[in-house]
This record gives C-alpha cells, structure tokens and sequence, in this order.
C-alpha cells in the first residue's frame, strides 16, 4: 500500500506537458530541440510537431525552443496543457540573422538595431528606384548631390553616403564610380527587403561602414511572384516599366528582370533657363540562380548578374546633346554610362553548427561625361572575395572567421574646351588599391538570447598605407519580454574617391586646389538604443530611442567657405563630429491604422581655430509622421506621410559680388506625400502625389544668369526643385 501511494505521488509530482510547434503557416515543425536553461537538449518534437515535458522543468523559468530554419523562442510560464508554439522563419544575409514579420516596418530583433523595410512598406510610396524607398522612415535620408543631373546618395547621421555602406544581397558592390548613380540604378519593384542597421556593424562585410548599413536583398528566384509586371508614369511625363518573372524545378530556381526608363518633357517652372529635372533613359537587365538552401545541410549556390546602360541630360532649355556638348555657349551636362556586375554566394553546411562559404563579386564601368566645359572619362573594374568559416560551438558561441581581398581600379580623365576660367586640374587620375584582410568575430548568448555580444576584429593591408585594425563591438541586453537596450562601439576607415563622391567640384566653376594628398579618413561611432515593444488589445507597436556618435580622426570634405572661386582639397584632421538623437513610435491599431512618428536631432560639425562651425545642408530638426489606412476588406488603402525640415547652414558667399550672395542658412520647409491604392485578386492600381503643396526651392543655380562665370555654382540645393509630381501605376502579378 505504501509503494502503491508513493507511486501515486510521483506522478503527481511528475506531470506532463503536451505542447505542439508549428510555423506561421500552421505547418507542423519536426525536429525542433527543447533546451534547458544551460542549453542541454531535454526532447525533440515528432514528425508531427509534438513534444511532451515535465512541468517542474520550468520553474528555472523558461527553456528555449530552437530550430536551424526558424527563430528561437521561449517557453515560460504560465502555459496550458496543450499549448501551441509559433516559430518565424529566418532570413541569413551574411553577418546576420533576420526575423521575418506581417509587420510592414519594424525593428528586427537583432544585437544591432535594424530597421526592415519590405515589400509591403515600399508600396506605400512610388518607389521608382532605391533612393526612393524611405520616404516612409526617419534613419535614411535621400540628398541630391548634383541637382542637374539629379545624382543622389543616402545619408545617415546627417553624413555623406560614403560613411555608410550600401550592400547588394550582402556584398559590397556600390563603390567609387558606380556609387554616383548607384543607388538609383536599382528599381524599387526589384526589391525584396531592405535592413538599415545604425552605428557599429559587423566586421565580416569590410572596414567602410562608419555610421550605419544598408543592406538591399533583390527579390529572390524561389518565391514571390512567378510573373510581375509594373507600369508608372508621373505628370511630368517620365515613365517606367518593369518585368519580373521566375522559373523553378527541383531545388533550382531563377528570377529574371528587366527595367526600362523613358524621359520627362522639358520643364522649367521657376524660369531660370535650367531644367527642372533631367531627361533620363535607362535599361537594365537583371538575373539571379539559386540552388538549394543555405539555411538547410549541404551545398547552395546563388548567382547574381546585373548589366544596366543609363544617359543622363540636363542644363540649359536650349541645350541640344547633339550639337552644344562642350560648349562654352550653351551649357549642358550630359553623362552616360554603361555597368556590369556580378556576384556569387556558395556554401556547404554539414550541420546546424557548421559551414563554410565563399563569395565573390565584380563591376566594371565605363563613363563618359560632360559638364559644361569640363569632360570627365572614366572606367572602374572592381573585385571583390570573402571566404568564410562558421561553426556554433558549447551552444553560446557562433563563431566566424575568414579572409577577404578588395581590388579596386580607376581610371579618370579631365579635360576643358575652354581656359578663360584658369582651372588648374586637367589630367589622368589613377588609382589602384589591393586590399587583402582576415578577420574573425564571435556571438556570444547568455542565459538564451537575454544577452548577446557580438566581438569582432579585422586585419587589412593596403598597398600603400599598410596595416588597418578595424575592433567592432555590439550588446544587446533583454531588460524584460518587452524592453531591449542595444550597444555598439567600434572603427571604420575607407580612401577617398575624390571625383566620384564630390561629383559638385566637376559642375561648378570653382577650381580645384590640391593642398595635400588624402589621407584615408577614419572614424570611431559609438551609440546607444532603447527599444519597448507595445502589445495592447488592439493595438501592437513599438517605441525606440538612440543616440550615436561619430568622431573623426581623420575626415575630408571639400573647403567651400576659404575662396569662393576655389574648392580646397586638403585633409582635417581636428575636431569633427556627428551627433545624432533619434526617437520613433511605431503602432499598428485594429490592424486597419498604422502610424509612424519619428524625431531627428543632428548635430554635426567641426572645430575651426577654436570655433564650432555646422556642416553645410544639414536640418539640425527633423519630423516624419506617417499613416496608412487598410479597411477590413483590404480591397484598397490610403498612405500619408509628412517631412518637415529646420533651417540648413549653407556655405558661406561673403566674397562674391552682391547679385551672386546667397543666405547664411535655408528656410525651414514641409512636403506632404499622398497615394491611393485599389486592389484586386492579381491587380493593383496606385495614384499618389509627391511634394502636394507644391513646396519648392527656386533658383538654386548660383549664377545661372551666366553658366560660364567664376561664381557659376550649382551646390546650393538644399530643398525640392521640381514641386508637385503626380503619378499613376498598376501592378499586374501571377503567384
């Protein structure tokens, strides 16, 4: 009797959990591992998803639920008998590890802050290329570096694009030459996903990143649409149009594209004799093969193959391509240029712990390019490798290690048709760097994800300045299930490509005056961010706030203010910071509303003999505020978003004559965007309006009057020229 009622209690004491895990398509998972907390594996679901355990195996307070494929999550009390476990899949890029979500912009939950903008964000706005995919987020800001031609770069911290790294599927690709144009060479409706990560990131991707990256993954050939068709045109006449369409069998798949621009009519609203926005052709074509899974054991490959042709003309209403090129008296610029790239990622995986990879990536460009009386010829052939080892060991540690090698090449070439403005530097710019680098980094987790670190290290030797150490550090600490505090800390470094980056100094009149050779700049950013995630009844979101800061122990920008006829090429190796304050709220109610406010502070600057002087065309405040409006039927939407930007310091034109003096600083301005969007089963058709107040900065040509005057400048655009745009599309798909 007594063995009978011990028995008795022991099963009392020992009761059983039966729980089930599924994805979120409510499929079954097989084969995922229940941990302890010392991540010791206690059972394993069936082939039908299920597990059973103890109850008493909880009261250490969780156990961890983990899986290759999908993102580990927690078992805590209280639960039910039978509870049901939703994983989410994973998407790998190189270095990281990305939750997928319904949300359309978010947070993912990574040790550096990442923001993800998908496919269902970037329908909020027209998103004709990839600088105009962030109308809709505060962290990424679109700037026009040559308002003639309309070039644009992608600022962060309130920095030149040069500082932050922009990948293409993981790779560094956007460099030198193909950086002027490159980030809108690439069309929005090619565009899976885009992370921006803020601050320190990972060593494996190189040694440039100073003050954030962004990483553009192309829509993959292995889901999504099987056929993709996309038609736009705005009111000033230009007009796009897209084609995707994808092929699969087995474990192969492919994704083709093709995109096609036409140009704008002539506008010139503001009668200045310049037009508004530049006639713009272009042609792409793009191919990506895969096989396999590199989330899955054995081997995978992808294959990426871009080749695109771009013209570019804009100046003066009466410039003809045909006749006026190099003119000194009608003036013109006209740039046309033809980029093909490659890239290949493969990688074998024996285990969930382990594997190896090797990629490898190429550009060539060729250019040629006038502005006004200057002519700029230039080719670019760029190689690019990585192979990597990765193994996960002690169940805490992710470790990586591998070697890198850069080679880059430029050619350039400057010439004038006329010398009445004396400039000094026609000639042939070369410049060849080889780059071999090892690096190694670890992530750390303690306690399941409560604690991350990540420590990483690289080693590159240039061929003519040596050794770069580039130290990197990330923590991300879980403060409770729904506050997170994110750390970052670390170098970067990256040669200047003078032409290139500062394509201004080739478009305006001003001479160009070599002090010194350029050094490479270097940079130490630092930074801080507090994430809590919102979860009502009705109501999921999130609210996050950062500071970063970067300081240069080496920096070059072009000297504007010391003569007003020169551009002084020198390197500033005094005070040079950044400071960049962030906060964003970003809430989904009834799942119908979405609403995303965000703040921005920028305080960025230099110490010049004792004092403190702004960088040029910077808002030190900035305010975004967006809605979307999704009636329960889901048949149309509504996206709003609104930009207010405070006053710019712009440079200083003390020296010229009067009639050719512009303000101290710019006006605070605000644009306001629009679109309606009408769905059905595999249509969608899309009507909006860009700039709807019509805000717009007029006259920004210093010197337009006389284009071939010393004081001829075309650096002073520090808001929207072409006003009011409205546009019209449809989205044709087949799943």
């Amino acid at each position: 009797m007594f063995c009978f009622a011990t028995g008795i209690e022991s099963m009392h004491a020992q009761v059983l959990l039966n729980a089930k895990v599924v994805n979120g398509k409510n499929e079954a998972i097989a084969s995922v591992q229940v941990l302890d907390v010392q991540r010791k594996v206690i059972t394993m679901t069936d082939s039908f998803g299920y597990f059973n355990i103890e109850e008493s195996l909880l009261d250490a307070g969780y156990l961890l639920l983990k899986h290759p494929n999908y993102i580990e999550d927690t078992i805590r009390k209280p639960l039910n008998a039978n509870s049901v476990y939703v994983l989410k899949e994973v998407v790998t890029i190189k270095g990281f590890t990305i939750k997928t979500d319904d949300v359309n912009s978010k947070v993912a939950g990574l040790t550096v802050k990442t923001e993800l903008i998908n496919q269902a964000e970037l329908k909020k706005a027209a998103c004709c290329d990839l600088a105009g995919c962030f109308e809709t987020q505060g962290t990424v800001q679109a700037m026009t570096t040559n308002i003639i031609t309309n070039a644009k770069e992608l600022r962060i911290l309130g920095l030149s694009g040069v500082y932050n790294q922009v990948l293409i599927d993981g790779m560094p690709m956007v460099i030198g030459l193909a950086y002027t144009y490159g980030i809108s060479s690439l069309p929005g409706t090619l565009v899976d996903n885009i992370f921006v990560s803020k601050g320190s990131t990972s060593v494996l991707q190189g040694y440039e990143s100073m003050v954030g990256q962004i990483n553009v993954l192309p829509k993959s050939p292995d889901k999504g649409e099987k056929l993709f068709l996309n038609t736009y045109v705005n009111s000033f006449g230009e007009n796009q149009h897209n084609i995707n369409f994808r092929l699969g069998k087995g474990k192969w798949s492919n994704l083709t594209a093709l995109h096609v621009v036409q140009p704008a009519q002539k506008w010139d609203r503001d009668g200045d004799g310049f037009l508004d926005l530049p006639h713009l052709k272009r042609f792409l074509f793009y191919d990506k093969l895969k096989y396999g899974d590199e989330n899955k054991n054995g081997f995978s490959f992808l294959l990426g193959t871009k080749i695109f042709n771009e013209e570019r003309v804009g100046g003066q209403w009466q410039f003809d391509k045909n006749k006026d090129i190099g003119s000194s008296l009608v003036y013109g610029q006209w740039v046309k240029f033809t980029q093909g790239d490659a890239y290949l990622k493969t990688g074998y995986r024996w285990n969930e712990n382990e594997r190896i990879s090797v990629s490898a990536s190429g550009v060539l460009h060729a250019q040629n390019s006038w502005f006004g009386t200057v002519h700029y010829l230039a080719k670019q052939k760029q190689v690019y490798a990585n192979a990597q080892y990765e193994k996960t060991w002690r169940s805490a540690h992710e470790f990586k290690t591998g070697l890198s090698l850069r080679s880059l090449n430029i050619n350039e070439q400057i010439g004038f048709t006329d010398t009445n403005l004396r400039r000094s530097y026609a000639g042939n710019y070369l410049k060849q760097e080889f780059v071999p680098g090892v690096f190694v980094e670890n992530i750390f987790k303690w306690r399941g994800d409560l604690i991350t670190l990540i420590t990483g290290v690289r080693a590159d030797h240039h061929n003519v300045f040596a050794w770069k150490l580039t130290p990197r550090a990330m923590l991300k600490i879980e403060l409770s299930e729904k506050t997170s505090l994110r750390a970052s800390a670390g170098t970067g470094w990256r040669t200047v490509n003078l032409f290139s980056e500062n394509i201004g100094l080739l478009v305006s009149s001003r001479d160009i005056v070599f002090k010194e050779e350029l050094d490479p700049e270097q940079a130490f950013n630092w930074g801080l961010n507090l994430m809590h995630k919102i979860k009502a009844k009705k109501l999921e979101g999130f609210i996050t706030i950062d500071f970063y800061q970067t300081r240069f122990e080496n920096q070059f920008f072009p000297d504007y203010d010391a003569v007003p006829t020169k551009a002084i090429i020198s390197n500033f190796s005094g005070l040079s910071v950044s400071n960049g304050f962030q906060t964003d709220l970003n809430v989904k109610y009834r799942k119908q509303w979405e609403i995303k406010l965000a703040y921005n502070y920028l305080d960025v600057y230099r110490k010049i003999n004792g004092e403190k002087v702004l960088l040029p065309f910077n808002s030190k405040h900035k305010l975004l505020a967006a809605v979307s409006y999704i009636p329960k039927t889901k048949k149309w939407r509504i996206d709003v978003n609104a930009h207010w930007f405070g006053v710019q310091r712009l440079p200083n034109t003390d020296l010229n004559p009067e009639e050719y003096q512009q303000p101290k600083q710019s006006k605070p301005y605000s644009t306001f965007n629009l679109q309606l969007s009408k769905t059905w089963k595999r249509l969608d058709v899309y009507m909006g309006c860009e700039n709807l107040l019509d805000y717009r900065q007029l006259k920004p040509i210093v010197s337009w009057q006389n284009p071939f005057s010393p004081y001829f400048d075309t650096s002073f655009n520090w808001g929207p020229t072409r006003g009011r745009e409205l546009y019209l599309g449809f989205r044709y798909k087949i799943n």
